[in-house]
């Protein structure tokens, strides 16, 4: 089997050899040229300047004594140099005393040498004689013709260039001759006795070393293929013997495949039954979950109605206590309502995450101002401990990231809770930087610290690091584990480094990208009300408010907080009580409760959209539930913005503002 000429090995070797020597000498060559052509010109104008020191004297005579026969025999003289064109004395007022010149000479290749050199050049010298060597007597001017030394130059220079390409000619055409003789030649010969190799029976085939190889390569790669030859013959023998056994192992295999075929049907269908089971468990697992969450809903509205009338009274008595002792025990009651509610949203949050139920916002919002804002919070809290707390951000940190503020928020006030709590001297730092698309937090303390066996159930739900720490410092041990749950919610990660006595150092990495007004739409949720306009900024005139609440407490709370913002109140305990009201009476604004006997939240706010004349009356839900699905309701059955119960005055405030009407009825 022979291949082409151009796949052969010794044209290959040649030509790659070529290759890098001409590559070389083409190197090699523009080297020496350019040293030859700085070398010409250098020639160049010491051979003007040494024809024009030769004719100094005689030309400075010459202009002293005013000869103009002398001058132009001197002249025509210089003229028969080869590269003179024009040459001429000029005397002490500029004006030409004698001048000669002659024709360039053309040629086809003179833009070479004249891209080289330029076309011409022009050599002068002062004129003096020795004995008035101050009187200036003129110059001698002479311009030359570089084509002269540039042709010298260029016919060089090609003869370099041919030299060196007939050279690797010539070097190419040796090479793949020794090639052709030394390689390829014996490479054929030992693929054409190959080719003649029958793969069904190859045995007792040999090759033979090509003469002169006996001690190269070549010779040792034929031996090794001998080598091989052999030991095929010795395997096809291996194999006959073999096919013979295993005609006699064929009806065994046959029997034993029937069996282990039977045996495999009998698990495929045990695992399908298994696989049914667990199919089962996994919808009965879900129908829990869901009926956990719909559970903790109604436990939630359940607690926090009561819970928001507590809280509402215990506000207004706090704001209408006088007596400074009296106050102080309704703000410990309030502290301790309060904190039983953030125990309530821990819970409800983990179940949320746990039930799939958690949706996270992304929307644009400042990082480093969140974390000024939490260590603001907490600051307080580091100041009655008598501790630094100390936050910092890098250089050039962005001002803007997408993602769920909330959650962010929620993660570094438990983070910071805790660093505090559990420090009685020293620091607490909140650091943060940002690279490759990921924003790292750090919370390190120099508190407490903990074992290796409290770091391992930090995260667990309702556990701490040990007894002694849930006595000394209190807590539920929800914190961190709600922490955990809404890293990994944002695809993040959270780490904690810990010794006894020595601090603890919690690290949050959340990919969170740098936000770009140009790259995302508002995220807002729309007005469900085809025209009303938000307010930006609050009322200067009071309000004439519908209230929908059932429950009792809440309807004191709440008229005492609207009252005291400067807003007139009605109170309707039912839906259907509320769509009297509305017949009867103009309202600015309407407070729904979504859980009512008689007609809901819902089914109230649904008919008032279908009444042309509410369609754009702004309706604020005000709901002890807080699961996901409860907001989408709310949205989807018409209604304008969510705020949840206990009432708090500044969440209430604010939502009344951006959905007060910008001009009243009675003002028109």
């Amino acid at each position: 089997m022979t291949k082409g000429f151009k796949h052969r090995l010794s044209y290959r070797l040649t030509r790659d050899t070529v290759l890098i020597a001409m590559v070389l000498g083409v190197i090699l060559n523009i080297v020496q040229i350019t040293l030859d052509y700085f070398a010409a010109r250098h020639s160049m104008e010491g051979d003007i300047q040494a024809l024009i020191e030769i004719s100094h004297s005689p030309a400075s005579q010459i202009a002293y004594n005013i000869d103009i026969r002398l001058a132009e025999e001197l002249l025509h003289g210089l003229l028969r140099h080869p590269a003179t064109i024009d040459a001429r004395i000029v005397d002490s007022d500029g004006s030409t005393m004698a001048a000669a010149s002659k024709r360039s000479q053309d040629s086809p290749y003179r833009w070479i040498s004249d891209r080289l050199f330029g076309s011409s050049m022009v050599f002068s010298q002062q004129l003096r004689v020795t004995q008035l060597s101050s009187l200036s007597l003129g110059q001698l001017v002479v311009t030359i013709d570089t084509y002269h030394y540039g042709l010298q130059f260029l016919e060089r220079a090609s003869y370099t260039l041919i030299s060196g390409f007939l050279k690797s000619l010539i070097l190419s055409a040796s090479l793949l001759g020794i090639f052709y003789l030394l390689l390829t030649r014996p490479m054929l010969s030992v693929i054409s006795t190959l080719s003649e190799v029958k793969a069904g029976s190859p045995e007792k085939i040999r090759l033979p070393i090509p003469p002169g190889h006996q001690q190269d390569e070549i010779g040792a790669m034929v031996g090794i293929i001998n080598q091989h030859l052999e030991t095929i013959d010795i395997t096809l023998a291996q194999l006959r013997e073999a096919e013979s056994a295993m005609k006699n192992y064929s009806s065994e295999l046959e029997h034993e495949v029937e069996s282990r075929t039977r045996e495999i049907s009998d698990k495929n269908q045990a695992l399908q039954r298994g696989n049914r089971a667990l199919i089962r468990a996994k919808e009965d697992a879900m129908r829990r979950a869901r009926a956990r969450a719909n559970f903790l809903a109604s436990m939630s509205h359940e607690i926090r109605t009561p819970l928001n009338g507590v809280l509402g009274m215990l506000g207004l008595a706090m704001e209408s206590e006088p007596d400074a002792s009296r106050r102080h025990r309704l703000e410990i009651a309030f502290s301790a309502g309060e904190s039983l509610l953030g125990i309530l949203n821990d819970i409800l949050d983990i179940s949320k995450v746990e039930a799939g139920k958690l949706n996270l916002e992304t929307i644009p919002f400042d990082v480093r101002g969140l974390i000024d804002e939490c260590a603001t919070l907490h600051t307080q809290q580091a100041r009655k401990k008598e501790i630094e707390l100390v936050a910092e951000t890098e250089p050039g940190f962005p001002s803007q990231f997408l993602g769920d503020p909330t959650r962010v928020r929620q993660i570094l006030n438990n983070l910071l809770s805790n660093a505090i709590k559990f420090t009685d001297k020293g620091s607490v730092r909140i650091d943060a930087s940002y690279a490759a698309g990921t924003v790292t937090i750090n919370v390190s303390d120099t508190g407490i610290g903990m074992s290796k066996e409290g770091l391992r159930r930090i995260f667990s739900p309702f556990s701490q690091a040990d007894r002694q720490t849930t006595r000394l410092y209190g807590g539920t041990g929800l914190g961190l584990t709600l922490c955990r749950q809404l890293v990994e919610r944002m695809h993040g990660k959270i780490t904690v480094e810990s010794k006894e006595h020595q601090g603890t150092s919690f690290t949050v990495t959340l990919p969170l990208p740098v936000y770009n007004n140009k790259d995302i739409k508002s995220t807002e949720q729309p007005s469900k009300a085809f025209g009303l306009t938000k307010g930006t900024e609050s009322s200067q005139d009071p309000l004439r408010i519908l209230l929908v609440e059932d429950n009792e407490v809440n309807q004191m709370v709440a008229r005492s907080l609207l009252k005291k913002m400067g807003h007139h109140v009605d109170i309707a305990e039912n839906g259907q009580l509320a769509l009297e009201a509305l017949g009867q009476l103009h309202y600015d604004l309407v407070l729904m409760d979504c859980q009512m006997p008689v007609m809901d939240g819902y089914e109230t706010t649904r008919r008032i959209r279908k009444n042309p004349s509410w369609k754009n009356l702004p309706i604020i839900a005000v709901t002890a539930n807080v699961m996901q699905g409860d907001k989408d309701d709310c949205f989807a059955s018409g209604m304008n913005d969510y705020i949840t119960k206990p009432y708090n005055r500044s969440q209430l405030s604010e939502a009344i503002t951006r959905w007060a009407p910008l001009q009243h009825p009675e003002s028109q």
